[in-house]
């Protein structure tokens, strides 16, 4: 099963969104109608409501008074957070209810108009975010909902903005040229994303990438990309975890690098990394092969050794973010190496330069070839500057 995290600002489009990926199979989870389910007549959400409200709550009809509510229950602090109190708990139940009776093999879209404001996103195996420009928003909230300029533009400014969703979104839907535009995006982000990343975390196989190997230039997007995995691993891994950490050279801001974020999970031993292999196989980080002397950057002894110097190696289940996990012991050769390599490359100019002109070579090297073959090539052009440089790292040895 999958979890995708829905949202947008109001107007965006994100109703048009999850009604598309019905279309094409999705499950989906409507926050706003679960909400409103837990409060209908005869729950124990609108029992509880007037006990701590009272009947002037309620219409002629023994319904919801929802303007009555907010009067009351926005009233002041305490009375938000009695509110809070009764409704969460019960729309969470209901939404983990919905969730548990979806097809092992579903893609579950959650409709969470409050994801980003609540920090949910490392709930999710992936957050996609419905954006729009503010002048397109408002002036759909004034022609299809009837609301006010002035009441529209309040209602905006009091959600996210748009730079937290873009720092929280794993994929971003441009809805501003309307629903022919917005189509063919969520179409692909179905077939060429969403499909495959739920096989891949069901039949616990990391995505890969085929094709020659490519050196990017430096993406500004690596670092928040890094820290949504992170935030992800962080809820898996919980204290088992001593820390988690962005290495590699996506980690290192204007060096050119393999289009793979890099992870570095240190734990106490490897009876606790392996340990959380299912959870981490759950979680879209599914177990992938470790060979030895793969890649000197963070070299290892032989994964299946019970030796501190082992470590275990995950993937990511997602085609679109590709990752390299790498559970390591604490205090272990590899474990510091990984960090001292790192923080080398962020604080030496020249170290960073020579490490760039490197990758150039290697990537040429593996020119024409595809696959193991070209990440062999790769490997074998640029190892060798490793034995070069590795008592040049301060604190790499």
């Amino acid at each position: 099963m999958l979890r995708i995290g829905l949202t947008g600002g109001m107007g965006a489009g994100k109703s048009t969104v999850a009604r598309l990926l019905v279309e094409y199979g999705a499950v989906l989870v409507d926050s706003d109608a679960i909400a409103r389910e837990v409060v209908e007549p005869g729950t124990e959400g609108l029992a509880a409501l007037v006990e701590a409200f009272g009947s002037g709550i309620l219409a002629a009809d023994g319904s919801l008074d929802r303007p009555a509510l907010a009067a009351v229950a926005f009233a002041d602090d305490d009375s938000r957070a009695t509110l809070n109190a009764i409704t969460h708990p019960l729309v969470g139940r209901r939404t983990m209810e919905l969730i548990g009776a979806a097809p092992s093999d579903a893609v579950v879209v959650q409709d969470v108009p409050l994801l980003v404001e609540n920090g949910l996103g490392a709930m999710m195996n992936l957050v996609v975010i419905v954006m729009a420009d503010e002048q397109t928003r408002v002036q759909r909230l004034e022609e299809f909902r009837g609301v006010n300029r002035a009441d529209a533009l309040a209602r905006i400014k009091a959600q996210a903005s748009d730079e937290q969703r873009r720092a929280a979104a794993d994929v971003l839907l441009d809805n501003n040229a309307g629903a022919d535009d917005l189509a063919p995006q969520v179409r692909r982000l179905w077939e060429e994303r969403l499909v495959p990343f739920e096989r891949n975390v069901r039949d616990r196989t990391p995505a890969h990438r085929p094709g020659p190997v490519r050196v990017s230039d430096p993406d500004p997007r690596w670092a928040d990309q890094a820290q949504r995995v992170i935030a992800r691993l962080w809820l898996t891994c919980g204290a088992d975890a001593r820390s988690i950490d962005h290495i590699g050279s996506t980690a290192v801001p204007g060096l050119a690098a393999v289009d793979v974020i890099d992870i570095q999970i240190t734990v106490a031993d490897l009876a606790v990394a392996d340990a959380l292999a299912d959870r981490l196989a759950d979680a879209g980080f599914p177990r992938a092969e470790s060979v030895r002397g793969e890649d000197p950057e963070f070299a290892v002894a032989d994964p299946n050794t019970a030796e501190p110097g082992g470590e275990r190696r995950h993937g990511s289940a997602d085609p679109g973010r590709l990752a390299d996990i790498r559970v390591r012991v604490e205090g272990a050769p590899e474990q510091r190496f990984a960090l001292a390599f790192r923080d080398w490359m962020r604080t030496d100019d020249r170290a960073r330069a020579e490490y760039a002109a490197v990758k150039t070579k290697a990537e040429a090297a593996a020119a024409g070839l595809e696959g193991a073959a070209a990440r062999a090539a790769y490997l074998a052009a640029r190892n060798p500057w490793f034995d070069e440089v590795r008592d040049r790292v301060p604190g790499g040895r």
